[in-house]
């Protein structure tokens, strides 16, 4: 076995090292970013709207909060699997296919939130589809299956 192997069981296998296990985890922290950023923007644009009732309910303080804390945990699995976590891994999974669920409800509902926070949410929901379809893809499903 070489010191560039992460795998005792299969030696020539890609490992978290890899090139193309690097860029996919790449790719998956842009979609984790722009969906962390799009719900924290979401938040200051509530703040500044905050004085317009028609824009701003409840529901979008609700939700805006809770997307937030969610993306927050998105991106912390992110981190904590390309660094191996095989937990943070399919935790990971779960949690981009739940949210992805959540946000696709939340858009075709009508009345639950305004027009402006419905075109955001789609806009996540379109980040974490990256997220979903990246994390559930062969290669790192394979991967994590060795670890």
């Amino acid at each position: 076995m070489t010191s560039t192997d992460t795998s005792p069981r299969t030696p020539a296998a890609p490992g978290l090292h890899h090139p193309d296990t690097r860029r996919a985890f790449r790719t998956v922290r842009r979609f984790v970013l722009a969906y962390l950023g799009l719900s924290a923007l979401t938040l200051v644009a509530a703040f500044v709207l905050r004085d317009h009732p028609a824009l701003v309910t409840s529901a979008v303080w609700v939700r805006g909060t809770i997307v937030v804390a969610g993306a927050g945990v998105t991106m912390l699995l992110t981190v904590r699997a390309a660094r191996g976590s095989r937990g943070a891994f399919r935790r990971l999974r779960i949690v981009s296919a739940v949210m992805l669920a959540a946000i696709v409800t939340v858009v075709v509902l009508p009345g639950i939130l305004p027009v402006w926070m419905r075109v955001e949410q789609g806009l996540c929901g379109l980040a974490l589809l990256g997220v979903a379809v990246l994390v559930n893809g062969r290669h790192l499903r394979t991967l994590f299956a060795r670890l």
